[in-house]
Formats: structure tokens, C-alpha cells, sequence
């Protein structure tokens, strides 16, 4: 939508956030910051959506960002759970049984097969509707410039490509002046190659053939996710989300990719899984390399890079979205907040002590799986088969560990579940029943049992309340009713009363007592604001159920 900003002193408009990409890492952003009340421009070098597959998975927590998007209700029609992911060998003997059934911490399936067009239009159509967001598709960023307010971006049609509103002059932007940027421009950022950062490079790569295709007909493929640990050809065969099938085929040692990315080729690996042009419409065939990288530093100021513009990992453990879309939720409130609070601009630099840790750990994970996957020595393989295969009992399968949790940063000194990822249940309130977002909605949410919370010193109260914060007791006792147990097998389990969840769902720190509660608020004033509360032997409040 077309949106009107003020004008800066050198005639630039001057906007809250200049978003550069248009892909779900930038659209998530953009979205994030404009139901802050933030005004966003995204500037997007394609002139429509990609219209073909790449993503292909996302987990329980990227569910929980993308219902803070606002299109929860449509995510169980875009996407498909997955139960299983098996590994086999060449002799289709079992090397390790994943369980990815049931719902994770954050209220969502903790697997999810889909395809990412249909995750983009419904993404798209949230820019395109919202009032504070304007996106020029078809125009790229040739320059990036900072002052000491503000940054400022050079944008011109991306050659060669014609621009989505050509046609309307007034549309085209020459110039942008934003408060802050952020490169969420892909692997092959313009942003990251401005700010040239260090790259921490693994020098993991290999090259595969992506063939996704759309079934004719239903079909089950028991299991439903199987990766193919054989010499001969290592092969990824997967959900592409409903009514379609991904595989990924390793080009060998010594093997061209451009002779392997053929129409031709892709349809004669796909023959030993009974799919051709009878019973499949063959979506898309293409080559990549994958890598394991990250850029050392993820900002520079007031210019900041996200999702694959930052990090690049190996497909294996479906985490590429999934980590760009956490570095969108976590950069946003801080953007929000500290455009209210401009003194409080240290917070960002939590940006790159959260996130940097927590993707290498992820790139690292799928870098590990990648080495078991591809080999291509039937020595090494015969070797590796005979390790694994004992370790795969009938009948059981292996528990799918938890992502890293938050190492540094804006964390709770001493609190033991400081930086884990707080969990999302079922709440009902007023006769209302629903998932515990949708129903308190997003931001800082202090999540207690009763009777911790029912004397907040008042002027802690009011603080909490400044940053949008909200205090949610939960209980028998009650108006909030924890429908499944979510919240009181969580505190039982940790031996703690209350939580202090941040607006990106993860934990500032928790506490056991009422004492504890108005300490752990205060806490965490002082670490925004840099300041101490004197609330000792000041009047209290009463905090009800909210």
C-alpha cells in the first residue's frame, strides 16, 4: 500500500525501517515491525514472487513467528505434519529413526512439510494489505550510506527486470532515508558485500540436484521423510508440502551438475520411485551448492543483516527458513523498542551476541548430518553402517533434540532457564479458548502460577506495563485456565513459579517466589534502561489475571 512519510532534511523520505528483500525473512520482519506500529519500506529486486519451491520445512517455533504474522489459521492448510525421518543404506537397512510426531513446546506440530510459494502469497498478501508497509517490487539497493541519525539507500529498477509499477513515476524511489536497515537480501547480499564483514567459512559444500514434483494422484511414502545413505548415490526424498514430493539427488566425485540438471536426467533417478510423466507434473529441476557459513558480525551501527544474507547452512536438518525467520523475530522488537527508546541502543548489540551463537550451532548440527550423509566411499559407508545400524531398535525411534537455547545477551544473570524457549499452550479465558498468543497477544509477558504475582510494587508494575508488557497468572484459582497442563507441568518440571517470556518467546529468567518476581522485572529495567527502581517499601498493586 502506498504510504506517506515525512521528508528529511536532504529531501530523502525518512521511514522507521528499510527492510531489503522481500523474501519470508524480509516479509516476516516487515510484518513484525508494522504491528508495532512501525513504518516499513521493503525493497524487493524481483518484480513478482519466486514462483517456484526452495523450503520445503519449518518447526513448532517458526509456526509461533508465523501465527505472530498473523496467518496461524491458515498453516495446517499450507502445510502437512511429519511423523518420521528415517535414514537408511543402500541396503534400505534402518541408521537412524527420528520422531517428529506431536506437538512441540511452542503449540505447533513440531515438523512441518510445505510449499513456500503458498507461504509467500500468504505473506505477500499481509504486506500488501497493511497500512504502514510499502514494497517496491522489481527495484534493488545499489548503495548504503550512515549518518549519525540515520541510514540512507540508494534504489534503482534492477536491471534487465522490468519493475512491478513501472509505470507510476511517483512509485519509483530514488532515494530512502531510514532509521535503520536491515539486508535480508539472501546468499548473495548486496547489503553483506556493502558492510563486508568476516565470513567464518567450514568449507562444507557439495552439489545436488533438487527435483520437485506435484503428484497426479495421492500416494503414501511410508516413511514419510527418508534420507538415503547410499554410496552409489546418496538421496533426500521428502514431504514438498500436500500433493508433492521433493528428492535430492548428490552429484558424485567426478560428475558434472549441469549434466546431471537435465529434464531428462532428473525423470530417470526418479524412475526406481515409480514416478514419471504419467503420474507426476515435474514442478522444477535445479542444481546447488549448499554451504556452511556465517558472517562473524551481523551489524554495523544501524545496518543489520538477517537470514541467508548472514548464515548459510546445509539442508540436512531443514533449518535454513527456520533460522532466518528466528532472526526476524528477534530483531524486531529491538528495532520497536529501541525506536521508542533511543537511549537504550546497547540492546542491539544483543542482536549479534543471540543470534550468531544459536545459528552456528545450527549450521554445525546439519553440517554433522551432512558427513554422515554424504559419502560416497562404499569403504567409508560400509564402515559407517556398521556403527549406526546396531544403534536402531524395532519398533523405537530417537527423540529430535531442542534447538539450542539463547547463550548471551539480554538474559537473566542466574537464572537457570534464562534463554530457553518458553512454551506455548492452550488457555481458555472469558469462554474463549485458544492458543495462548492469539489470546494475550505478543510482547513481555510475565507467565505465573497464583499467588507470585498478587503484590508488584506499583512503579515496577507501571515500567513493566511502558514496554507493553503483561502479567498472566494462570491457575485453578483462576480466570486463565491452562487447558492441556502446557504451563503447570513446564513450572513443575523446572521448579519454578514464574516466567518472563520475551516478545521472541524466549526467557528473560523465571523465579520461584513472589519476591523473586518483582526482582526479575526490575532486573530487567535495569538492563534496558540503565537505571535501578527504588520500589522498596513503595505501595503495591494487585495484579489480576489479564
Amino acid at each position: 500500500m502506498a504510504v506517506t512519510y515525512p521528508t528529511g532534511p536532504n529531501g530523502a523520505r525518512t521511514i522507521d525501517v528499510a527492510v531489503v528483500g522481500g523474501g519470508p525473512v524480509g516479509a516476516v520482519l516487515a510484518l513484525l515491525l508494522a504491528d508495532r506500529g512501525r513504518q516499513v519500506v521493503v525493497i524487493e529486486r524481483w518484480a513478482s514472487p519466486y514462483p517456484l519451491p526452495r523450503a520445503v520445512h519449518f518447526d513448532d517455533e517458526t509456526a509461533r513467528i508465523l501465527q505472530a504474522c498473523g496467518i496461524g489459521p491458515v498453516l495446517p492448510v499450507l502445510s502437512e505434519e511429519a511423523d518420521t525421518y528415517e535414514w537408511r543404506n543402500g541396503e534400505s537397512v534402518p541408521l537412524l529413526r527420528l520422531r517428529t510426531t506431536g506437538m512441540g513446546r511452542s503449540g505447533w506440530p513440531a515438523a512441518n512439510m510445505f510449499n513456500q510459494p503458498d507461504l509467500e502469497a500468504e505473506l505477500n498478501a499481509k504486506l500488501d494489505e497493511h497500512p504502514l508497509i510499502e514494497i517496491h517490487r522489481g527495484y534493488e539497493v545499489s548503495d548504503v550510506t550512515q549518518g549519525a541519525d540515520e541510514v540512507r539507500l540508494t534504489v534503482r529498477p534492477t536491471p534487465g527486470k522490468p519493475a512491478a509499477r513501472e509505470s507510476d513515476e511517483s512509485a519509483r524511489p530514488a532515494s530512502l532515508q531510514a532509521r535503520f536497515a536491515v539486508g535480508c537480501d539472501g546468499a548473495n547480499s548486496t547489503v553483506r558485500d556493502i558492510l563486508n564483514p568476516p565470513i567464518e567459512d567450514h568449507g562444507f559444500f557439495f552439489d545436488w540436484l533438487i527435483v520437485d514434483v506435484a503428484l497426479n494422484t495421492p500416494r503414501v511414502f511410508d516413511p514419510p521423510n527418508l534420507q538415503v545413505c547410499d554410496p552409489a548415490r546418496p538421496t533426500t526424498v521428502v514431504s514438498g508440502g500436500p500433493g508433492r514430493r521433493r528428492w535430492e539427488f548428490m552429484c558424485l566425485p567426478g560428475e558434472s551438475l549441469d549434466a546431471l540438471d537435465e529434464e531428462a536426467r532428473a525423470w530417470e533417478l526418479l524412475e526406481p520411485w515409480d514416478v514419471g510423466p504419467e503420474n507426476a507434473t515435474m514442478i522444477r529441476h535445479a542444481g546447488y551448492r549448499f554451504h556452511a557459513r556465517w558472517a562473524t558480525n551481523w551489524h554495523s551501527d544501524r545496518v543489520f543483516l538477517a537470514g541467508d544474507a548472514a548464515h548459510q547452512t546445509p539442508p540436512f536438518a531443514g533449518q535454513g527458513m527456520c533460522a532466518g525467520l528466528r532472526d526476524a523475530a528477534n530483531l524486531a522488537w529491538k528495532l520497536d523498542h529501541v525506536l521508542e527508546h533511543p537511549e537504550a541502543s546497547h540492546l542491539l548489540d544483543t542482536y549479534d551476541l543471540e543470534r550468531i551463537p544459536h545459528a552456528a550451532a545450527v549450521v554445525g548440527v546439519a553440517m554433522e548430518l551432512g558427513k554422515i550423509i554424504c559419502v560416497a566411499d562404499p569403504g567409508e559407508a560400509a564402515a559407517r553402517d556398521a556403527a549406526m545400524a546396531p544403534l536402531v531398535v524395532d519398533g523405537e525411534s530417537t527423540p529430535v533434540p531442542p534447538m539450542p537455547s539463547l547463550v548471551d545477551g539480554l538474559l537473566a544473570a542466574g537464572s537457570s532457564c534464562a534463554g530457553e524457549l518458553f512454551v506455548q499452550g492452550r488457555v481458555t479465558i472469558d469462554g474463549m479458548t485458544g492458543l495462548f498468543d492469539d489470546l494475550f497477544g505478543v510482547g513481555w509477558r510475565l507467565v505465573a502460577a497464583p499467588d507470585v504475582t498478587s503484590a508488584i510494587p506499583i512503579d515496577i508494575a507501571t515500567w513493566f506495563s511502558s514496554i507493553g508488557g503483561r502479567v498472566v497468572t494462570i491457575g485453578p484459582s483462576r480466570d486463565v485456565h491452562d487447558v492441556d497442563g502446557t504451563y503447570a507441568e513446564w513450572f513443575a518440571d523446572r521448579g519454578v513459579q514464574a516466567a518472563l517470556q520475551r516478545p521472541d518467546f524466549y526467557l528473560f529468567g523465571t523465579t520461584s517466589n513472589a519476591d523473586g518476581v518483582a526482582a526479575l522485572i526490575s532486573e530487567l529495567q535495569q538492563r534496558l534502561t540503565g537505571s535501578t527502581s527504588g520500589h522498596a517499601g513503595e505501595e503495591s498493586v494487585t495484579n489480576e489475571s489479564i
